[in-house]
C-alpha cells in the first residue's frame, strides 16, 4: 500500500459524511507505519469500541470506509471464530462482524442499505496473513500450501468483494 496523509485518508471515505470523517481518530503512529507490509490500513476507534475504519485501494482508488461493530449475542464469546477477509481463526472474541452503511444511501430505510463481513476485530489482517502478528491463545492460523504473498492476494480478493459491496 502506497503511504497516505490525514487529508488523502480522510478525503477516501465513501460511506459517511464530511463531516464525520474528519471527526475519525486516525492511528496516532500514521508517519511511522510499515506503509509496503499492508495492504490495506485497518483501526478501531479508541474511545469509541464500536467503531472501526478501513482505507484501501479498489478498482484504482483509494476507498475509505467507516465501520460499526454489530452488538454481541448473549452467550458470545465461546469458542472460535474465523476471519472471512483473511480466514484467521481467533478465539471467539478475535473477530466481529462489521458492518459499513453503503456508498451514496442516506438516512432513508432501504433493503440491503448496509454490508456486514467478519473481520479481525482488531481489523489487524494484513499481518496476521504476513506473519507480523501472531493470533491469541486459543487461535491459530491455519496450516496451508499457500504462500504468504498468496494468503494476501486471497485476503485482498476477499476484500475486495466486500468493498464491492460497499461501494455499488
Amino acid at each position: 500500500m502506497r503511504p497516505l496523509t490525514e487529508a488523502e485518508i480522510r478525503a477516501s471515505f465513501v460511506n459517511c459524511t464530511k463531516g464525520e470523517a474528519s471527526r475519525a481518530r486516525l492511528p496516532r503512529d500514521l508517519a511511522e507505519l510499515d506503509w509496503a507490509g499492508l495492504d490495506f490500513l485497518g483501526w478501531r476507534e479508541p474511545g469509541a469500541p464500536d467503531r472501526g475504519y478501513l482505507v484501501a485501494e479498489f478498482e484504482g482508488r483509494t476507498v475509505g470506509v467507516a465501520l460499526r461493530l454489530a452488538p454481541q449475542r448473549p452467550g458470545a464469546g465461546r469458542g472460535g471464530a474465523m476471519c472471512s477477509i483473511c480466514l484467521t481463526a481467533h478465539p471467539a472474541s478475535g473477530v466481529a462482524l462489521m458492518t459499513a452503511r453503503r456508498a451514496g444511501r442516506g438516512a432513508a430505510v432501504e433493503e440491503y442499505a448496509s454490508a456486514g463481513e467478519y473481520f479481525c476485530s482488531d481489523l489487524a489482517c494484513p499481518l496476521y496473513v504476513r506473519g507480523r502478528k501472531r493470533v491469541a491463545a486459543g487461535g491459530a492460523r491455519m496450516t496451508e500450501s499457500l504462500d504468504a504473498e498468496q494468503r494476501a492476494a486471497r485476503m485482498r480478493a476477499n476484500l475486495a468483494g466486500f468493498l464491492g459491496r460497499v461501494v455499488r
